[in-house]
């Protein structure tokens, strides 16, 4: 699945490997940005073509396994699909702010920024992602989230299993992750909801 660059003015998080690496050593993610690395070559391909969906697809596929190894799982694969979707925003051009506080609160992923936020919650979006299948402690996280995103439906959910939450929710798994979709809802919530009028699907 192809989606086009989004020309968005202004960029909260600038990534590269390297600043990421830097800023967060950590093994899991150490060992995601050595692997895009060594596929340096395939990865680019993929990004060139805007193909966001067939890179978590290949992140996965590659790497999956080797994770869940490296620690617990549900916090092991939080920090995999943390790590890819930081990289596939910043290279889908997706303005976003990422691992901030917020009246005490810690936000994952916010689409586009906090100010957007404050003014306009239908017009941003926050992907939060657990690192665990407890239900009570996402339950918690969720009522947290809700007092300053009142719009439960711009709160979507990054876990390892599907539970019966409301929320949309993206499962992170080896084959057939729901995950891997998530770059086409958020491209399709920007089109609509974004400051910019570039039409960024093709469908």
């Amino acid at each position: 699945m192809s989606i086009p660059p989004l020309n968005q003015e202004g960029k909260d998080d600038t990534f590269s490997t390297n600043k990421l690496m830097q800023e967060e050593p950590n093994p899991i993610k150490d060992f995601l940005f050595d692997y895009i690395k060594k596929s340096e070559e395939k990865i680019q391909g993929l990004t060139s073509q805007s193909k966001f969906t067939e890179i978590i697809d290949d992140v996965l596929e590659n790497c999956y396994d080797i994770v869940i190894s490296m620690g617990e799982k549900e916090e092991s694969l939080g920090i995999l699909a943390t790590g890819v979707l930081h990289y596939i925003l910043t290279n889908a051009l997706v303005s976003s702010q990422r691992k901030i506080d917020y009246d005490g609160i810690q936000l994952d992923i916010v689409i586009p920024n906090l100010k957007t936020l404050e003014i306009d919650p239908k017009k941003t979006l926050i992907i939060c992602i657990p690192k665990t299948i407890d239900k009570n402690i996402i339950e918690q996280k969720l009522e947290q989230l809700q007092k300053i995103q009142p719009i439960k439906d711009n709160i979507w959910l990054v876990i390892t299993r599907k539970l019966d939450f409301q929320n949309k929710t993206y499962v992170v798994e080896k084959k057939n992750a729901s995950f891997s979709k998530i770059i086409y809802d958020i491209a399709q919530f920007v089109n609509v909801h974004g400051q910019s009028k570039f039409k960024i699907l093709r469908i």
